[in-house]
């Protein structure tokens, strides 16, 4: 016990440094920690660090979901939910359909019922990868939207065709008719699952007398109990968290404190990039075991299989995203859409985006060694090494050609009616201008009574002036005072760091206060620093 504990302490150091190298070459970490795992599988000393996938199903994949739900955007969601459903559902299952018949036609002794649960495994794909790109280049936001929307929910229906698919390859039986009565069952129970339960946890954060602490781990309680009880039951575990997730992050500041949203937010932001880095460097642990179980056929005709499928899910997600634009515009006709003009840059970049990650490979690796009857699954091994290899192909050969694809195509953000920059200048214009008139409607006679009141008052009117003018200088000449502004902060705060040292360093001063003070200087360079860099990179 004592040695697998020290072994995963090494891959937490291994993770560390590869991401370190990751950020250091500008390449998105999952890219990275895959060939790092890949690499690492052949030595000796990580060989026996398999996956188990009842362990990515339950321990890492309802954290990864909720800490997502709770992450993105309900407004960006809702604007573009119609995209983000028909990606998650209709077109899983279209891509579920198109590997079905294409594995079929081309993989000798493969059943049109294997063939769909290959689809169910390989048609969702990974947005970690995709959104960390993205996040690195300029693009519009409504690229990262629809894409963490979608990786909210094609887990769910892609599971669902991989659950129906194994039946049918387990009995030899498929009823269309009942299985179609079964998915609609699935999705209804999980999300209603999800939602009650989410409530229940509501209520306790709500009347019952938590601690900022007691919030935090409420928080991870809460994904592990609606996925267990929705699969304990036979439903859609992934939208049980997903569907509880949004609704209390819809909630989160009647929920918790303001220290619980601020603590909570660090703890998940850290829980959520381990668990990411592990699961992508097991990924890349797998090939050794993986490779020597293919026995159905050649190694070279399992990579050209692996390669096809690819293929395949790459054409057919390009086709897909592309019809997607055209059926929008002609749609655009006869109901109100987002966007009636998609054109063509946003969906081909959308396309290229489409990489596959670790619920795929849990997925393969949860299809049972034996049949009922005794006899061994067909084509397991196989399976497993198609998805292996379409996994690697699809987050490499993708994953490094996306930020060139992006700078090439270099696709304009007609969704964003203000810049970012401006908005949050507007906001604290506003903020500033609201609070003064709430101070001097409601405690003007405190204001010349109360000399701490008084401060405040004067130092909110200089605050509107300052942002005021801001505003109409990024509107005329671009906000280069506030550049400087930045930069002179940025020197006062690390001068105030060397005082408080200088000071610390003295008997007679508590280093529990000295370490508050310190902690709001960081705060406030935070502030600073997420200002600059929204600058860089207003996407």
């Amino acid at each position: 016990m004592q040695s697998i504990f020290i072994q995963y302490v090494y891959l937490i150091l291994i993770i560390l440094a590869l991401v370190m190298i990751a950020n250091k070459l500008r390449l998105a970490y999952p890219i990275v920690l895959v060939l790092g795992g890949l690499a690492l599988s052949f030595t000796s000393a990580f060989s026996n660090i398999t996956i188990d996938p009842d362990l990515i199903f339950f321990i890492f994949l309802p954290p990864l979901l909720y800490e997502a739900a709770w992450q993105i955007s309900w407004k960006e969601f809702w604007r573009w939910k119609r995209v983000i459903i028909s990606f998650a559902f209709p077109i899983v299952i279209l891509t579920s359909c198109v590997v079905a018949f294409a594995s079929y036609a081309f993989i000798p002794g493969f059943t049109l019922a294997l063939g769909f649960l290959l689809g169910g495994i390989v048609s969702p794909p990974d947005a970690i990868s995709a959104t960390t790109i993205m996040r690195q280049v300029k693009v519009p936001k409504i690229l990262v939207s629809v894409i963490e929307g979608e990786s909210l929910l094609n887990d769910a229906s892609s599971l669902i065709v991989f659950r129906f698919a194994l039946a049918a390859v387990i009995t030899g039986q498929f009823y269309f008719s009942q299985a179609v009565g079964s998915f609609f069952l699935v999705i209804v129970m999980g999300t209603l699952i999800g939602l009650v339960i989410g409530m229940i946890f509501y209520w306790i954060h709500r009347w019952l007398p938590t601690t900022p602490s007691i919030e935090i781990v409420l928080s991870f309680l809460a994904p592990y109990c609606m996925y267990y009880f929705a699969e304990r039951f036979h439903f859609s575990g992934v939208l049980a968290v997903v569907s509880g997730g949004l609704l209390l992050s819809s909630k989160r500041q009647q929920m918790f404190t303001y220290q619980g949203r601020v603590q909570g937010l660090n703890v998940w932001a850290t829980i959520g990039f381990v668990l990411n880095g592990v699961v992508f460097l097991l990924i890349g642990l797998q090939l050794p075991s993986i490779t020597s179980q293919v026995e159905e056929v050649s190694l070279g005709q399992a990579i050209g299989y692996g390669l096809a499928i690819s293929f395949v899910l790459l054409i057919t997600r390009l086709l897909s995203t592309l019809g997607a634009a055209v059926f929008t515009r002609f749609m655009s006709h006869f109901i109100t859409v987002a966007d009636r003009n998609p054109g063509w840059k946003i969906p081909v970049i959308f396309g290229w985006a489409g990489m596959r990650g670790v619920v795929s490979l849990a997925a393969a690796l949860s299809i049972p060694v034996l049949m009922q009857d005794g006899q061994p699954f067909p084509y397991r091994n196989l399976i497993l090494f198609i998805t292996f290899i379409v996994i690697l192909v699809t987050l490499v050969v993708q994953g490094l050609t996306l930020p060139w694809l992006i700078k090439k195509i270099n696709p304009a953000d007609k969704y964003a009616s203000i810049p970012e920059f401006e908005q949050e200048l507007v906001i604290q214009k506003k903020i500033a201008k609201y609070s003064l008139q709430f101070l001097e409607e409601k405690y003007g006679e405190d204001a010349r009574l109360n000399e701490h009141v008084n401060n405040l008052h004067a130092r909110l009117k200089i605050d509107l002036l300052f942002f005021s003018r801001e505003v109409e200088e990024i509107k005329n000449a671009g906000g280069n005072s506030l550049t400087n502004f930045q930069r002179i902060y940025l020197e006062m705060l690390e001068q105030q760091r060397k005082m408080l040292d200088e000071m610390n360093h003295k008997s007679e001063f508590d280093e529990e206060l000295i370490r508050k003070y310190l902690s709001l200087i960081d705060l406030e360079e935070f502030k600073i620093r997420e200002k600059q860099l929204q600058e860089i990179n207003p996407s």
